[in-house]
């Protein structure tokens, strides 16, 4: 009970200092597609041309408790409660802005495993990043965008 509570306060101070830390426009890695997998937005693509950051729109799905403290892609044990996530092709530790296209929420999760394996997802949440973004049910429609390590250690104070 306490390694969870201390998880979920440890996400907690993390996303405050995520959100309320002045973090310098930094452009974003572009996330490349599978041919069966969600396109990149008309959007994302007139934004690439005019050399804005591109980012991946489409639907996220969440794991837990079945997963609960197995190996990861990454050799580590998953934790539900932690702010991870698995994608198909990002490099594992890679950070990723995931926003919540309904509420407008958004979080930086950590790619530690693969998946999903669902044909049309685009992104596997962690339990804990789920809950704080607000999932009404298994499945939302979100946007990716990737975080540079340096954006992150800016906001952290590192």
């Amino acid at each position: 009970m306490n390694r969870v509570l201390s998880s979920l306060l440890a996400a907690a101070v993390l996303v405050a200092n995520v959100a309320a830390a002045p973090v310098p426009r930094v452009p974003t890695v572009s996330i490349k597609t599978l041919p069966n997998e969600s396109k990149v937005s008309k959007t994302s693509r007139s934004a690439q041309a005019s050399g804005k950051a591109p980012y991946q729109i489409g639907v996220a799905s969440w794991y837990g408790k079945q997963f609960h403290g197995k190996s990861t892609a990454s050799g580590e044990g998953f934790d539900m409660f932690e702010l991870t996530a698995a994608h198909r092709q990002l490099p594992l530790g890679t950070y990723v802005k995931v926003t919540n296209l309904h509420n407008g929420k958004w979080i930086v999760v950590r790619v530690n495993d693969r998946g999903p394996y669902v044909e049309g997802r685009i992104m596997d949440l962690s339990y804990g990043a789920a809950r704080m973004l607000s999932f009404r049910s298994g499945l939302e429609r979100v946007r990716l965008d990737v975080v540079k390590p340096e954006t992150v250690a800016l906001a952290n104070n590192y």
